[in-house]
């Protein structure tokens, strides 16, 4: 309801119906007639109500309804539709209906309304012939959300009309659906512009904002030559007809479509054009001549479709647009034409989904690419739906495919044989796809490879070869790394090519952050480039090439990762890490192992700390697997790499493995250096297996080693390590001195990542402290320095202690949210240590809410993978949850059995619980002896204490035997 003037208006959708021929109809069947007009009063009522409409008068034949939502009338007028075609009408034959919609604001009068949508509904549905459903712009841009239309509906842009006696002019559209008649004659409105625009074949799907902008560029009284560039099956002509479609009623003189597809020779293009607009040489002038008086005084739109292989002829539009000051040109091209007054709109794939972050299946048809497989499978299979079951693949399809309307159109026609996922399989090749039951579709764009290949047959000799050696680069490449890998041809600059390629839409340079072009590729065409290759070039030469830059590359950057410029150079190592893994591959099947373990070594920092845990780790594993005669050094850095990684997930029993193979490699050779790092890691995978004391001493003996080497970052490193250990058994004084020592170092070294990472250690620090304020401080500018640098493993520990922090302050609301943070960071990682923290972190939150059921699972869930790592000290933690619920739930006998049997654990393995579960525990004992008394208490303490985890655990959940009350 809007206030907006003295009389109250509401917003009402309209569905207005008549039946054509209704006079002659009375004139020949009058009884017959009036019968099924009776008839067609209840079907229309009866499909008007059941969607939750009213039908508000009824004149005649004509049928008036309201609803309050633009999708019930849709669906009101197609079930109407359909009522009445399969209705038997006996003598009359058929009863064709016309159906308009239309909504606005209007002012309520009993049971009717006043105001000036009614008018332009009722001119809108008198524009329309019998059988057919047409709706205003307003209508279709309300029903352009996922799920709005009825099922197996799509719209068909019929442009903008003029309507009697309405000022402005009416976007409209109509409604296509299986069950109804989809050809009809021209609408009935005024003063048709001239024009030769193809009727679209399909609905115009997406691609809103992109033809909002094309139309106000050429409203644009600066804009007379606008030229559509992009790859073949971007889906430039299908826009620019769009384009032309809705802007018919701006061009006095007409919109026409010249198709220049087939004109191979640019001498014929004023041919091609004169065809078009009718006009014919004289024989003493040209038929440019001819052409240049035609457009003289005339407003008129141009579209030249395809002039990518007429280029040449660019001097004819220019004439033409000289001697036509109303004249538009609209070009579609792979190529730019290069002249002067031209506006380039390079026109993107359609906008696609994170597959890492995939939305809910109705929220995937917000993307264009999504919705355009979902429209073009429902045409082809009607009963098509987008499910939960199927959103994944429809996705992965689109991505795949680059969001190209061509390629998703060509594989959404394959829904008929196969459904996405199976589809989805069967697409090892994007170049594969041909549609030939999609007859509308031009010959070259029957297969993709067709699209590309018109595109790559117009290159120059140098130009194809340049292109086809470009296949090689996955994810785009610089300039350096084309000079270094491409062989070039003598007077044939690269920088040239590349800029040629890129004018001819089969590449696209961006900027590097340093300012440095970068050129990238789709996917879709770097296949068939790179198909190409490997049947016309040397394709074993290339990717040699390829591998050694990037092994030099990725070395360079290992230095300079630990360093100020570390934030630049993991940047960097992230654009190119599809190439490093494309390397990666070919040095594995290609028995180039030393490249393999030199790359993987060369990587592990950029893994570990870019969150690629468990996909390092396989290429490191692979690389051994090849590289068994190997040099021993570089093995058993490459052993380090593997361990590194697999202590990050958790997995230390491999990683204790590994690093002593490392190190009985590494001491022969005298590598101090290396026998370090393989201590220090070792440290990790042994505190990893729970036993503390042991993995303090190769954390020493590594520090003493790297002091000797004065190997200041390796210090700091070991020096963190050893404040943790300190800090877990309560030695407050020297964990301080680790953690200063550390931090001081990484800031002399301008490592901001480690320097951060030090900070929330000192955070920590104060947790155990109790000193919850600085607690807070520290660990919140650690993590805004962390969100910077890009580390999601520190960011993930520094949230978790966010979360103690929380609970510490009593805060639950400021513990929940780090910790969903935290748990969600550890998942994608893989990381198992940080998985089970957090879980039990968020346990304990959820025991302080009152969420006994979801503390419960938490637990649970932390322990599970606390036992399958044997993590004694997260075990115990568990327990001490699981007990704090029992005692929650009045079972004080399993809160002292769990209590016993963890405080028996952390005896045996050496741990300590820290300051939040250690404040659990005591508080939990207390309540414990307090429920049962003294005797009591030290019956159940005594069995608990005898008890595996794994017993306590059992006897809880069975709930009665050694824990039951006596």
């Amino acid at each position: 309801m809007n206030s907006s003037s003295a009389r109250a208006t509401v917003t009402v959708v309209f569905l207005f119906t008549d039946i054509e021929g209704s006079t002659r109809l009375l004139q020949a069947h009058p009884d017959a007639y009036r019968s099924a007009v009776r008839r067609h009063h209840e079907l229309l009522r009866q499909a008007v109500e059941t969607q939750g409409g009213v039908v508000f008068e009824t004149v005649g034949d004509a049928v008036y309804a309201s609803f309050p939502r633009p999708a019930e009338a849709l669906a009101a007028a197609l079930e109407g539709q359909r009522a009445l075609h399969a209705e038997p009408w006996g003598e009359l034959g058929t009863l064709k209906v016309r159906m308009g919609l239309h909504l606005g604001e209007v002012e309520p009068q009993g049971s009717h309304y006043f105001g000036a949508p009614l008018y332009r509904c009722a001119r809108l549905m008198s524009t329309a012939h019998g059988g057919q459903i047409v709706l205003s712009g307003v209508v279709a841009t309300a029903v352009s959300e996922p799920g709005a239309l009825p099922g197996g509906a799509s719209l068909r842009d019929l442009g903008e009309h003029r309507l009697k006696d309405l000022p402005e002019p009416e976007h409209i559209y109509q409604l296509v659906h299986p069950a109804l008649p989809a050809e009809f004659p021209p609408l009935r409105s005024l003063e048709p512009r001239p024009h030769n625009l193809p009727s679209p074949p399909s609905a115009f799907v997406g691609r809103w904002r992109e033809l909002a902008e094309l139309q106000r560029r050429l409203r644009d009284p600066k804009v007379r030559l606008l030229t559509l560039t992009g790859p073949g099956g971007t889906g430039k002509t299908r826009l620019s007809l769009q384009a032309g479609h809705h802007m018919l009623d701006e061009f006095r003189d007409g919109v026409w479509f010249v198709e220049l597809a087939s004109v191979s020779d640019p001498a014929l293009v004023p041919s091609a054009i004169a065809q078009v607009l009718g006009v014919k040489a004289d024989g003493e002038r040209t038929e440019l001549e001819c052409l240049k008086e035609r457009v003289r005084g005339r407003q008129m739109l141009l579209l030249l479709d395809n002039f990518e292989q007429v280029t040449t002829a660019a001097p004819v539009v220019v004439d033409l647009l000289r001697a036509g000051a109303e004249l538009k040109v609209l070009v579609t091209s792979r190529a730019l034409l290069w002249v002067s007054g031209e506006h380039d709109y390079p026109v993107p794939p359609m906008a696609l989904p994170d597959l890492k972050a995939l939305p809910p299946a109705e929220r995937l048809m917000e993307f264009d690419s999504v919705r355009l497989f979902v429209e073009r499978a429902t045409a082809v299979r009607s009963d098509f739906r987008l499910s939960e079951e199927n959103a994944a693949a429809v996705a992965e399809i689109c991505s795949r495919l680059d969001g190209l309307p061509l390629a998703i159109e060509l594989a959404a026609a394959r829904v008929r044989q196969f459904p996405p996922p199976m589809l989805l399989r069967r697409l090892p090749s994007r170049l594969a796809l041909s549609a030939s039951n999609l007859g509308d579709l031009p010959a070259r764009q029957r297969t993709l490879r067709g699209a590309i290949a018109w595109s790559y047959d117009l290159l120059s000799v140098e130009e194809r070869a340049l292109f086809r050696q470009l296949g090689v680069f996955v994810g785009g490449c610089t300039f350096q790394a084309v000079e270094a890998v491409c062989e070039g041809t003598e007077g044939f600059d690269i920088l040239d090519g590349l800029a040629s390629l890129a004018d001819k839409s089969l590449l696209r340079q961006d900027v590097e952050p340093d300012g440095e072009p970068r050129f990238l590729i789709l996917e879709t065409i770097r296949e068939y480039a790179w198909e190409r290759a490997s049947a016309e070039g040397n394709p074993a030469g290339l990717r040699q090439r390829h591998a050694a830059y990037f092994l030099a590359l990725a070395e360079e950057a290992d230095g300079r990762l630990r360093g100020p410029e570390q934030l630049v150079w993991f940047d960097r190592l992230g654009r190119e890490h599809d190439n490093v893994r494309a390397a990666l591959s070919w040095a594995l099947e290609n028995a180039e192992a030393e490249v393999a373990l030199r790359l993987c070594v060369a990587m592990m920092w950029f893994w570990g700390n870019r969150g690629h845990l468990a996909e390092g780790r396989r290429w490191a594993e692979a690389a051994l697997q090849k590289g068994r005669g190997a040099p021993e050094g570089l093995r058993a850095k490459a052993l380090l790499v593997a361990a590194s990684l697999g202590t990050e997930q958790g997995d230390f029993a491999v990683a204790r493995t590994h690093c002593l193979e490392a190190l009985e490699l590494l001491r022969p050779l005298g590598d101090l250096h290396g026998i370090a790092m393989s201590l220090s890691v070792l440290g990790n995978a042994t505190r990893g297996l729970g036993d503390p004391v042991k993995a303090r001493g190769y954390d020493e003996e590594s520090l003493s080693l790297r002091r000797q080497l004065g190997d200041a970052r390796g210090a700091a490193y070991v020096l963190r390590k050893l404040g943790w250990d300190a800090l877990a058994r309560r030695d407050y004084a020297a964990a301080r001195a680790y953690f200063e020592e550390n931090v001081a170092i990484f800031r002399g070294l301008g490592d901001r990542m480690y320097f951060a990472a030090g900070l929330s250690d000192l955070g920590r620090m104060a947790l155990a402290e109790g000193d919850f304020a600085t607690a807070r401080t520290r660990l919140e500018e650690c993590l805004g320095l962390l969100r910077e640098t890009g580390d999601p493993h520190e960011i993930a520990h520094c949230l978790t202690e966010l979360g103690r922090v929380g609970l510490g302050e009593g805060d639950y609301p400021r513990a929940t949210a780090p910790c969903d943070e935290a748990l969600a960071h550890y998942r994608a990682l893989g990381a198992k240590t940080g998985i089970a923290t957090a879980l039990h972190v968020r346990g304990l939150v959820a025991l302080r809410r009152g969420e006994l059921a979801l503390a419960e699972s938490l637990f649970e869930e932390s322990l599970s993978v606390c036992r399958e790592q044997g993590d004694k000290c997260r075990i115990a933690a568990s327990l001490v949850g699981l007990a704090r619920l029992a005692g929650m739930q009045q079972q004080p006998d399993r809160a002292a059995g769990l209590l016993a049997a963890a405080q028996a654990l952390l005896e045996r393995s050496g741990s300590a619980l820290d300051r939040i579960d250690q404040t659990e525990f005591d508080e939990a004992v207390v309540h414990a002896r307090g429920e049962l008394g003294d005797t009591l208490f030290a019956a159940v303490w005594a069995e608990g204490t005898a008890m595996t985890p794994e017993q306590a655990v059992v006897a809880y959940r069975r709930g009665k035997g050694p824990f039951a009350k006596s």
